[in-house]
């Protein structure tokens, strides 16, 4: 009998953690406000003109970000689970088929906060190939938001 194989593919994914100079509260409490999210949760020189939250398990939220020359990004999606101030969970989804899962949890030690976020993709794409850049440059603004 010949031997079979399967290779299993994994979903693309992306870990990311930063260290803030705040206390875990501070951090957590930025993810659960519209006032707060606004103001930070977009790569500059993106700008969010809409960001509406419902911030409870099975809440939603829908942003639009929009770029510098007007072009509109929506991003909506739901709040899967919330652990305050440990962890929060959300849904989305990037473009057309393209499901995410947003884990991000929160650690402090020494009055500083780590936030580590996992996320799962359905599928790799231009948008999922740029998410580590665009993630590195949003968690920028929080960290002046935090100061």
């Amino acid at each position: 009998m010949p031997e079979t194989s399967s290779v299993v593919a994994r979903p693309p994914e992306l870990l990311l953690t930063r260290v803030f100079d705040a206390p875990r509260r501070l951090v957590f409490e930025a993810w659960t406000k519209a006032e707060h999210v606004s103001r930070w949760f977009a790569p500059r020189p993106f700008t969010m003109p809409r960001c509406e939250m419902d911030f409870r398990p099975g809440g939603v939220f829908r942003f639009v970000m929009r770029a510098p020359d007007g072009w509109e990004h929506p991003f909506e999606g739901a709040f899967r689970e919330i652990v305050a101030p440990e962890r929060i969970v959300f849904t989305g989804s990037i473009e057309e088929g393209n499901a995410v899962v947003t884990t991000l949890t929160f650690a402090e030690h020494d009055g500083k906060t780590t936030l580590t976020m996992h996320q799962t993709f359905t599928l790799e794409s231009s948008s999922t190939r740029g998410a580590k850049e665009g993630w590195t440059l949003t968690l920028n603004q929080l960290e002046e938001q935090l100061r």
